[in-house]
Parts: C-alpha cells; structure tokens; sequence
C-alpha cells in the first residue's frame, strides 16, 4: 500500500524543488504542528548529496557534537574537528559539500533554544553569498518559526527564498489512506483529523472503536497526552491553552463566558485566544453577514477534529478512564456520538462549498446564520454563501442521520428563507448534506459523502 506520507504534499514538493533547482543557494522555511509529516517530506526530497539532521534538546557544544558525528557519515573525519562555534561549523562544511547540495536541519527551534545566536549565524552565511550548499529549515514549533522569519527585528526576517505551512490533509486523502466509505471515512476523520501520524497509529486496529479505545481511552496511548505536547511546543502557558480548550469542549463559546470560568477579565484571554485561531486549534464563528470586526456575537470552536473529540470527551473523563472504566466511558460516548458526528458533518459540508462550484456557481466563504428572522423568531442556518458575484445566495442544512425526510427538510428550508430579509432580490440556491446517498430530488441539490471527499483535494 501506498504510505500516507505520499499521498499528498504534491504542491508542497514541487515548490520545494523548483527553489533547489536555483543555481544560486537558497534558504526554505518549513513549519506547522507536530506529526503532519515534514520530516517524512524533507527526507523524501533529498538527494545523495544532500544531509539531513535532526535536532534535540540538548546543549550547544553537544548539539554541534551530535550534528557533526551525522555528517560525518557522509564526509568522514568531520567529527574529529573541534568547532568552536556554530560560525566555524558552517563553514567547515561549505568546504566539504557539493555544489547545490542541501542541508535539512529538521528541529531548528531546538538549536536556537540552546544558542540564541544561531538565527544571525545563519544570517551572516546567507548574506555572505559565500555559501556553496543550500539551507533548509523545519520546525513543530509554529510561532517560533514564523517568529524566526517573518518577524521584522529577527534576523533571518526577508531571508527566506520559501516559506511553507505545512498543514492537516484534507479528508480526501484518509479515505485513500484508509481504503474505506465515504460514510466511514467521514466517521474516521471525526477522530483523527487531517494528521496523518495518527492515520498510521489508527491503521494498526482492525476497527475504529478498537482505535478509539486503544489510542484514546487508555492512559499508556501516545494520543492520550498528545494536546499537552503540542501546546508545549507553542505557548508559553501550555497549561492555560489546556484549560481554555478544555471549557470551549464543554460547551462554553463566548469569550466573556469562558473568560469568567476563568474568573479573569474578558481582555485576558484575547491574546491566547488568538494565538490558538493563528495556530488553526480554534476557529472564531460569526454568523453570515455580520462585520467581523463589530460582531457581538462571536463563537468560538475548535477546529481541529482530533482535539474537537479529546476536549469534547476525553477531558472531563480523565478520571473515569485512569481508574479504568474506560469501557464506561466508550459506552457513554457511543450514546452522543452522532451528535458530535453531525457538527463535523456540518464543518466539512461549509468548507466543501466553500472550494465547489455547486450549480456551476463560485461561491464566497460559507457559514452558519443564527439569529431573528423577519417574524421575530430565533433560528438558525446551518450553511450560507452568497457567490461571488453577489446574484445568488445559497442555504444549506446539513444532517447526519441515516433517513431522512427530503420534502420536510425542503419545507423547512423555504420556511427559513422567507424570513431571512438579506436573502430577498437573491436568486436561491437550496442544497441538503445527507449521510445517505440513495436521496435523489428535482428541486434540490443533495451533497453526500462519496461527492464531498472526491471534491476535497
């Protein structure tokens, strides 16, 4: 079978490659969370000439050690030099590699931890033009990589020839990866997101509620500690991006009402809040049509599904799993679970019109409406998008249930849009998500499992 790893980063390695392809040496940036498979990347784009090494964290004098014992599988002997300084040891190696080979330094944050000078060395190097080898640079760590280089008091601000976010894949390709259903891979993807890691770690059970128990409902698990890792590689107080995900898992969406769990003032959290949007661990919601920048009515979710999943039903029964009633706790989970299956039914549906052409129409960013309509009543809309051109509106429901009542879910939708006021001298495009795809209709578009995720690349 085809490795995950492979399945995708087709953009990602073509960039990569046109900019090593130069002549003259480069500098690339690469970055993102933890196990999306930029170290599998570089790996897989060098060429004989070229050495990667992987950072730890240990001191300087011993890095540089342990990085000159891996070259020196390459070049022998690099290892019984003593380098004094990061400076000498770049260019000690400008002596031995070839023309346009390059050097991947996978880890780099761990480097700088240990030598604060490193990001100047390595500016000097650059701005020399003495380099014969090319650089690249990867790192866990997002806000210290995108700090290193694209923060103007940094050295290495306007360096980069490239710079890559290397992000979660999208749905698409879990289901090559899993060789699965639609229906299924939707229900897959639920858990474990776009990481493909936890696609390898998944792929060891022969069913998802075998996984699930094993990798997210037992304590010796890699997953089970996993969103601590990755808030420690990012913030400065993992412990409070733990707990602000932990309160928007239970259900609490306001900034001022998590902001008061936290008995701090609603300015407190601003910052880490955002930090976890830029992060792309929270999203920020507003409903279709309101100023982003004015609304009141904001909501915050989280975005990832791996840690919609771990915060929604992991956290508050962390005490019932470690005491081992975990097999309670599946049986708990099984009974809300296609509640929970049916928001990210609804996320992956706003995203896929958002990326389709539905009726041949391009549409702008899609979201969910929640308000009063024209008759004073609350009501809520799981999908909007105007098209580009502003001459058609369409609106959506979304439902992950195995029946479903085509005419009913019609009425209800013309219902809704005779009360909406932005929608009137609007040409109306209706659209139903359905889990089942036997649903056919004249009057209304049906999106299901198998048309999404072939749409989803």
């Amino acid at each position: 079978m085809k490795s995950i790893e492979f399945l995708d980063r087709i953009k990602e390695t073509k960039r990569i490659k046109q900019s090593l392809q130069l002549k003259q040496p480069v500098f690339i940036v690469l970055y993102g969370r933890r196990r999306c498979g930029k170290s599998t990347l570089m790996r897989h784009i060098m060429g004989k000439d070229d050495i990667y090494y992987q950072a730890d964290q240990q001191e300087e004098i011993y890095q540089r050690d342990a990085f000159a014992r891996e070259i020196a599988y390459k070049f022998p002997s690099f290892d019984k030099v003593v380098y004094p300084s990061w400076e000498s040891f770049f260019f000690g190696l400008n002596m031995r590699m070839k023309k346009n080979s390059t050097l991947f330094i996978d880890e780099f944050p761990f480097l700088v931890r240990s030598s604060p000078a490193l990001p100047s060395i390595v500016q000097k190097l650059i701005d020399s033009k003495s380099l014969t080898y090319n650089i690249v640079i990867c790192g866990s760590s997002q806000q210290m990589m995108q700090g290193l280089v694209l923060s103007s008091d940094e050295p290495l601000y306007g360096r980069a020839d490239e710079i890559i976010r290397i992000t979660p894949m999208k749905i698409h390709w879990l289901q090559k990866s899993m060789n699965t259903t639609a229906i299924n891979t939707v229900e897959e993807y639920a858990l474990w997101g776009g990481v493909p890691r936890y696609w390898e770690m998944r792929k060891k059970y022969k069913t998802l509620e075998e996984a699930m128990k094993m990798l997210l409902l037992d304590t010796s698990s890699i997953l089970y500690e996993e969103p601590m890792r990755l808030f420690l590689d990012d913030m400065r107080s993992a412990v409070q991006a733990y707990t602000i995900m932990s309160i928007i898992g239970g259900g609490v969406h306001r900034s001022s009402e998590i902001a008061a769990r936290l008995e701090k003032p609603a300015t407190f959290i601003s910052r880490p809040l955002a930090n976890l949007i830029q992060m792309d661990y929270l999203k920020k919601e507003i409903p279709f049509g309101e100023n982003e920048k004015n609304s009141k009515k904001s909501l915050y979710k989280i975005k990832d599904p791996y840690l919609s999943f771990y915060f929604r039903y992991i956290v508050n029964n962390k005490s019932r799993i470690e005491a081992d009633k975990s097999q309670e706790v599946y049986t708990d989970i099984k009974k809300t679970i296609s509640i929970y299956l049916g928001d990210v039914w609804e996320s992956l549906s706003r995203d896929f019109v958002t990326h389709s052409n539905i009726q041949n129409i391009k549409w702008d960013t899609a979201k969910r409406w929640w308000g009063k309509g024209i008759d004073h009543k609350e009501m809520e809309i799981d999908i909007l998008a105007d098209s580009i051109d502003k001459k058609y509106i369409l609106i959506g429901e979304c439902k992950w249930s195995d029946k479903a009542d085509i005419q009913l879910l019609s009425n209800q939708l013309d219902y809704k849009i005779k009360n909406l006021s932005f929608a009137k001298n609007k040409k109306i495009v209706k659209v139903l998500f359905l889990k089942n795809s036997s649903y056919k209709s004249k009057d209304i578009n049906i999106i299901h499992p198998d048309i999404l995720i072939k749409t989803m690349h």
